[in-house]
């Protein structure tokens, strides 16, 4: 969140006309649904866009902009997998079951 602060907060003026920074007394539950009911044509809404992308032909027609968010996001996200050994651990092992399935060895 800390990383996409300055999106937050923009897409919250452009959506709802709220200046979070104003609002230092808002309710956590409150902000939360604020935050979740961002639409996609926010600073927010099209980023989360781009990087939930799965479509390969979609992101094979991405700008060099939606393809550096797009890269950017990918590589945070393995990043933080390997600062969590047991859980890449765990996600290594579910790949070993889920070949040998496929391949017949188990």
């Amino acid at each position: 969140m800390r990383e996409d602060w300055s999106l937050i907060e923009a897409s919250l003026a452009k959506q709802y006309g709220i200046r979070i920074r104003q609002h230092g007394d808002m309710p956590w539950e409150e902000f939360c649904t604020l935050v979740g009911g961002l639409m996609p044509d926010t600073p927010l809404g099209s980023i989360v866009t781009i990087r939930a992308e799965k479509d390969p032909k979609t992101i094979k027609g991405f700008s060099v902009d939606q393809r550096r968010i797009y890269n950017d996001w990918r590589k945070r996200q393995a990043d933080q997998k390997l600062t969590d050994p047991e859980k890449l651990d765990r996600e290594m092992k579910s790949l070993e079951a889920a070949m040998a399935r496929m391949f017949g060895g188990g």
